[in-house]
Protein backbone atom coordinates (compact mmCIF):
# COMPACT_ATOMS: atom_id res chain seq x y z
CA UNK A 1 0.00 0.00 0.00
CA UNK A 2 0.98 3.60 -0.94
CA UNK A 3 0.47 4.91 2.49
CA UNK A 4 2.35 2.31 4.11
CA UNK A 5 5.33 2.95 1.79
CA UNK A 6 5.12 6.96 2.10
CA UNK A 7 4.87 6.58 5.94
CA UNK A 8 7.07 3.81 6.89
CA UNK A 9 9.54 6.75 8.48
CA UNK A 10 7.24 7.52 10.71
CA UNK A 11 6.89 4.03 12.21
CA UNK A 12 11.12 4.16 12.55
CA UNK A 13 11.47 7.54 13.60
CA UNK A 14 12.47 8.91 17.22
CA UNK A 15 11.57 11.89 18.69
CA UNK A 16 14.61 12.77 20.46
CA UNK A 17 17.16 11.59 17.80
CA UNK A 18 15.64 13.75 15.60
CA UNK A 19 16.17 16.75 18.15
CA UNK A 20 19.69 15.65 18.95
CA UNK A 21 20.38 16.35 15.21
CA UNK A 22 18.34 19.25 15.23
CA UNK A 23 21.04 22.44 14.42
CA UNK A 24 18.32 24.34 16.39
CA UNK A 25 15.79 22.17 18.57
CA UNK A 26 13.91 24.89 19.67
CA UNK A 27 12.79 25.59 16.30
CA UNK A 28 12.98 21.65 15.34
CA UNK A 29 10.25 21.19 18.05
CA UNK A 30 8.00 23.53 16.40
CA UNK A 31 8.33 22.02 12.87
CA UNK A 32 8.33 18.62 13.97
CA UNK A 33 4.98 19.07 15.68
CA UNK A 34 3.30 20.58 12.74
CA UNK A 35 4.51 17.81 10.49
CA UNK A 36 3.20 15.17 12.87
CA UNK A 37 -0.04 16.59 13.08
CA UNK A 38 -0.54 17.21 9.15
CA UNK A 39 0.56 13.37 9.34
CA UNK A 40 -1.45 12.02 11.23
CA UNK A 41 -4.39 14.30 9.40
CA UNK A 42 -3.03 12.23 6.45
CA UNK A 43 -2.75 8.86 8.67
CA UNK A 44 -6.44 9.00 9.77
CA UNK A 45 -7.99 9.34 6.29
CA UNK A 46 -6.02 6.85 5.35
CA UNK A 47 -6.50 4.44 8.87
CA UNK A 48 -10.24 4.76 7.82
CA UNK A 49 -10.27 3.81 5.09
CA UNK A 50 -7.87 0.38 5.05
CA UNK A 51 -10.39 -0.29 8.59
CA UNK A 52 -13.33 -0.01 6.04
CA UNK A 53 -11.57 -2.08 3.69
CA UNK A 54 -11.17 -4.71 6.32
CA UNK A 55 -14.59 -4.96 7.52
CA UNK A 56 -15.89 -5.29 3.80
CA UNK A 57 -13.31 -7.82 3.63
CA UNK A 58 -14.55 -9.77 6.43
CA UNK A 59 -18.30 -9.66 5.31
CA UNK A 60 -17.46 -10.80 1.73
CA UNK A 61 -15.90 -13.91 3.33
CA UNK A 62 -18.65 -14.19 6.12
CA UNK A 63 -21.09 -14.13 3.20
CA UNK A 64 -19.02 -16.32 1.49
CA UNK A 65 -19.16 -19.31 4.44
CA UNK A 66 -22.86 -18.65 4.80
CA UNK A 67 -23.49 -19.55 1.30
CA UNK A 68 -21.68 -22.51 1.45
CA UNK A 69 -23.35 -23.59 4.86
CA UNK A 70 -26.42 -22.91 2.55
CA UNK A 71 -25.64 -24.55 -0.43
CA UNK A 72 -24.66 -27.78 1.52
CA UNK A 73 -28.14 -27.59 3.68
CA UNK A 74 -30.26 -27.19 0.35
CA UNK A 75 -28.13 -30.36 -0.94
CA UNK A 76 -29.06 -32.50 2.05
CA UNK A 77 -33.09 -31.52 1.61
CA UNK A 78 -32.94 -32.47 -2.15
CA UNK A 79 -31.33 -35.54 -0.94
CA UNK A 80 -33.90 -36.12 1.16
CA UNK A 81 -36.71 -35.32 -1.72
CA UNK A 82 -34.65 -37.88 -3.64
CA UNK A 83 -33.45 -34.68 -5.63
CA UNK A 84 -30.32 -36.33 -6.58
CA UNK A 85 -29.57 -34.20 -9.43
CA UNK A 86 -30.66 -30.86 -7.48
CA UNK A 87 -28.37 -32.06 -5.09
CA UNK A 88 -25.48 -32.64 -6.96
CA UNK A 89 -26.07 -28.59 -8.41
CA UNK A 90 -26.63 -27.27 -4.87
CA UNK A 91 -22.62 -29.00 -4.31
CA UNK A 92 -21.18 -27.60 -7.21
CA UNK A 93 -22.06 -24.23 -6.34
CA UNK A 94 -20.72 -24.90 -3.07
CA UNK A 95 -17.20 -25.83 -4.62
CA UNK A 96 -16.95 -22.84 -6.36
CA UNK A 97 -17.73 -20.52 -3.13
CA UNK A 98 -15.62 -22.58 -1.31
CA UNK A 99 -12.71 -21.65 -3.83
CA UNK A 100 -14.29 -18.31 -3.02
CA UNK A 101 -13.47 -18.80 0.18
CA UNK A 102 -9.52 -19.09 0.35
CA UNK A 103 -9.37 -15.90 -1.83
CA UNK A 104 -11.56 -14.02 0.24
CA UNK A 105 -9.99 -15.13 3.55
CA UNK A 106 -6.93 -14.45 1.85
CA UNK A 107 -7.97 -10.84 1.23
CA UNK A 108 -9.55 -10.77 4.55
CA UNK A 109 -6.48 -11.52 6.24
CA UNK A 110 -4.02 -8.95 4.38
CA UNK A 111 -6.65 -6.15 4.71
CA UNK A 112 -6.89 -7.10 8.43
CA UNK A 113 -2.71 -6.68 8.42
CA UNK A 114 -3.19 -4.15 6.62
CA UNK A 115 -5.56 -2.43 9.16
CA UNK A 116 -2.96 -3.11 12.34
CA UNK A 117 -0.09 -1.53 10.94
CA UNK A 118 -2.24 1.72 9.91
CA UNK A 119 -3.69 1.58 13.60
CA UNK A 120 0.03 1.47 15.19
CA UNK A 121 1.05 3.95 12.91
CA UNK A 122 -1.33 6.39 13.84
CA UNK A 123 -1.36 5.16 17.85
CA UNK A 124 2.37 6.09 17.48
CA UNK A 125 1.59 9.33 16.29
CA UNK A 126 -0.58 10.20 18.60
CA UNK A 127 2.18 9.02 20.95
CA UNK A 128 4.84 11.23 19.68
CA UNK A 129 2.64 14.44 19.29
CA UNK A 130 1.58 13.71 22.88
CA UNK A 131 5.10 13.21 24.04
CA UNK A 132 6.32 16.54 22.03
CA UNK A 133 3.48 18.20 23.22
CA UNK A 134 4.34 17.57 26.96
CA UNK A 135 8.13 17.96 26.56
CA UNK A 136 7.86 21.05 24.52
CA UNK A 137 8.81 23.64 26.85
CA UNK A 138 11.28 21.07 28.73
CA UNK A 139 13.14 21.22 25.89
CA UNK A 140 12.88 24.36 24.90
CA UNK A 141 14.37 25.53 27.97
CA UNK A 142 17.17 22.87 27.53
CA UNK A 143 17.51 24.32 24.54
CA UNK A 144 17.70 27.78 25.67
CA UNK A 145 19.99 26.78 28.13
CA UNK A 146 22.46 24.99 25.68
CA UNK A 147 22.61 28.01 23.48
CA UNK A 148 23.19 30.65 26.85
CA UNK A 149 26.36 28.15 27.95
CA UNK A 150 27.63 28.22 23.80
CA UNK A 151 27.63 31.91 24.18
CA UNK A 152 29.29 31.77 27.27
CA UNK A 153 32.39 28.95 25.81
CA UNK A 154 32.70 31.71 23.36
CA UNK A 155 32.77 34.37 25.47
CA UNK A 156 35.61 32.39 27.11
CA UNK A 157 37.39 31.78 23.97
CA UNK A 158 37.24 35.56 23.60
CA UNK A 159 38.73 36.51 26.86
CA UNK A 160 41.53 34.50 26.70
CA UNK A 161 42.48 35.57 23.18
CA UNK A 162 42.48 39.16 25.02
CA UNK A 163 44.71 37.86 27.47
CA UNK A 164 46.91 36.59 25.47
CA UNK A 165 46.71 40.30 23.61
CA UNK A 166 47.09 41.51 26.25
CA UNK A 167 50.26 39.69 27.25
CA UNK A 168 51.93 40.11 24.50
CA UNK A 169 51.21 43.70 24.90
CA UNK A 170 52.56 43.96 27.85
CA UNK A 171 56.04 41.91 26.99
CA UNK A 172 56.51 44.92 24.00
CA UNK A 173 55.70 47.70 27.06
CA UNK A 174 58.35 46.24 28.66
CA UNK A 175 60.84 45.72 26.08
CA UNK A 176 60.18 49.64 24.89
CA UNK A 177 60.76 50.39 28.42
CA UNK A 178 64.18 48.71 28.78
CA UNK A 179 65.44 50.77 25.62
CA UNK A 180 63.80 53.58 27.42
CA UNK A 181 65.95 53.09 29.94
CA UNK A 182 69.15 51.97 28.48
CA UNK A 183 68.73 55.57 25.85
CA UNK A 184 68.70 57.62 29.52
CA UNK A 185 71.75 55.62 30.99
CA UNK A 186 73.58 55.97 27.85
CA UNK A 187 72.56 59.69 28.02
CA UNK A 188 74.07 60.24 31.41
CA UNK A 189 77.20 58.66 31.38
CA UNK A 190 78.23 60.88 28.21
CA UNK A 191 76.95 64.16 30.36
CA UNK A 192 79.19 62.84 33.28
CA UNK A 193 81.89 62.25 30.22
CA UNK A 194 81.73 66.26 29.43
CA UNK A 195 81.73 67.24 33.10
CA UNK A 196 84.86 65.31 33.68
CA UNK A 197 86.73 67.42 30.76
CA UNK A 198 85.28 70.49 31.96
CA UNK A 199 86.39 69.89 35.83
CA UNK A 200 89.82 69.06 33.97
CA UNK A 201 90.72 71.74 32.34
CA UNK A 202 89.91 74.24 35.19
CA UNK A 203 92.71 72.02 36.56
CA UNK A 204 95.36 73.66 34.38
CA UNK A 205 93.70 77.09 34.48
CA UNK A 206 95.23 80.22 36.29
CA UNK A 207 92.43 82.39 37.59
CA UNK A 208 94.46 84.03 40.53
CA UNK A 209 95.35 87.09 38.36
CA UNK A 210 92.11 87.41 36.95
CA UNK A 211 90.72 87.75 40.41
CA UNK A 212 93.20 90.44 41.67
CA UNK A 213 92.51 92.69 38.79
CA UNK A 214 89.34 92.05 39.37
CA UNK A 215 89.23 93.42 43.41
CA UNK A 216 91.84 96.20 42.10
CA UNK A 217 88.51 97.64 39.86
CA UNK A 218 86.25 97.39 42.00
CA UNK A 219 88.32 99.45 45.07
CA UNK A 220 89.14 102.46 42.17
CA UNK A 221 85.50 102.46 42.10
CA UNK A 222 84.93 102.55 45.79
CA UNK A 223 87.21 105.48 46.09
CA UNK A 224 85.99 107.49 43.41
CA UNK A 225 82.18 107.71 44.66
CA UNK A 226 83.94 108.60 48.38
CA UNK A 227 85.44 112.09 46.23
Amino acid sequence: MSILRRFKDIMSSNVNALLDRAEDPEKMIDQYLRNLNNDLGKVKSETATVMANEQRALRELEQCRSDIEKMETYAMKALESDEEADARQFLKRKAVLTEQETELAQAHELAEANSVQMREMHDKLVGDINELESRRSILKGKAAVAKTQKRMNEMGSSVKGAAATKSAFEQMEDRINQSLDESKAIAMLNKTDENDIDELMNKYTDTSETEIDEELAALKRKMEDTK
